[in-house]
C-alpha cells in the first residue's frame, strides 16, 4: 500500500499526503466513535474557540481504551502497517490518539508548533497520521514546513490558546516567528478527500488554518512510534501527561499504555 517512493518522501520531507488509504468502513466507525467521545469527553477535552456560546474548536485525546471504535480501528485496520512502512520500522507502538474538531465558522488558526517537545518520546522513528473525516479544502487544512524535522532542534511547546506552558524545559528554544516570515520557509498544504491522510514526523513544524469551508472539519490523528523510540520524561510540562506511566528514561515504550501493534 505504501510505495518506496512515498516512504522516501516521508523520510526526506517529514510529511507526505497519502491518497485513499483509509477504507470507508473505518471512516464511518471513527465518526461514530467521535460522536460518542464528545458526548462523553475525558478530563483532557479542551475548548479553544467559542461563538455565541457554542464550542467551535475543541479537542480530546487518550480515549482509545474506552471507545471501542477507536480501539477497533487501531488494532484491526491497516494503520500500523502504513506507519511501519513510512517509518521503515520493524516494530510499531501506539503512542496515543487525538481528535480535533473545527466547526463551520471557526476562525482560530492552530499556531505553528512542533509535537516532539510536548511528548515523552525521543527518537526519529515516529509518525502522526492525520485522518480527516470530512473533505478538507486547502485553505482549511494543515500546513507544514518541508524538511523541518531535520533541523535537529526541539522547540518549546505552545498551547493552542496562544501562550506558553507554565513549566518549561529551558534547553528548548522558542519556535521562530514563522507566520510573519513565511517567505523564508518552504510551506506546503494539502487538499484532502475523505479516505486520504497526511502523515508527518513529530519534529515537523506545522500549523492549521481555521475552518474556511461550509462544513465541519473533523480529524482523527493517531500517533505511532518505531524502532528507535524511547521514553523520556521532559523537564517541562508534557502533553499528554500520562500520569500513570512508570517507565524510566531510555526505556522502550512497550507497555499497556503504549502497546506494540507490529513486531517482526
Amino acid at each position: 500500500m505504501i510505495s518506496n517512493e512515498l516512504s522516501n518522501e516521508f523520510q526526506n520531507n517529514g510529511v507526505v499526503l497519502l491518497k485513499k488509504v483509509i477504507e470507508s468502513k473505518w471512516i464511518n466507525k471513527l465518526k461514530k466513535g467521535i460522536e460518542y467521545n464528545f458526548k462523553n469527553p475525558s478530563k483532557y477535552k479542551c475548548v479553544y474557540e467559542e461563538h455565541n456560546g457554542k464550542e467551535i474548536f475543541y479537542d480530546d485525546y487518550c480515549n482509545w481504551q474506552r471507545i471501542k471504535e477507536y480501539k477497533n480501528f487501531i488494532f484491526n485496520s491497516n494503520i500500523a502497517d502504513i506507519a511501519g512502512s513510512l517509518m521503515q520500522s520493524k516494530k510499531v507502538n501506539l503512542f496515543h490518539e487525538h481528535v480535533l474538531i473545527k466547526e463551520e465558522g471557526s476562525k482560530k488558526r492552530t499556531p505553528w508548533h512542533q509535537d516532539q517537545g510536548y511528548y515523552c518520546v525521543q527518537g526519529k522513528d515516529n509518525v502522526s497520521i492525520w485522518i480527516p473525516l470530512d473533505k478538507i479544502d486547502i485553505n482549511s487544512s494543515m500546513e507544514f514546513i518541508l524538511g523541518s524535522h531535520k533541523w535537529n532542534k526541539i522547540f518549546l511547546p505552545t498551547k493552542f490558546k496562544g501562550y506558553d506552558y507554565d513549566h518549561k524545559d529551558e534547553e528548548f528554544k522558542k519556535i521562530p516567528d514563522i507566520e510573519n516570515n513565511r517567505d523564508k520557509y518552504q510551506i506546503i498544504s494539502y487538499e484532502c478527500d475523505v479516505g486520504d491522510a497526511i502523515a508527518f514526523n513529530y519534529a515537523t513544524i506545522h500549523a492549521a488554518y481555521g475552518n474556511n469551508s461550509n462544513n465541519r472539519r473533523r480529524a482523527f490523528s493517531i500517533r505511532l512510534t518505531g524502532d528507535d523510540a524511547r521514553y523520556i520524561k521532559r523537564k517541562g510540562e508534557m502533553s499528554p501527561p500520562f500520569p500513570n506511566v512508570k517507565l524510566n528514561n531510555n526505556d522502550v515504550l512497550d507497555s499497556e499504555t503504549f502497546p506494540v501493534l507490529i513486531s517482526s
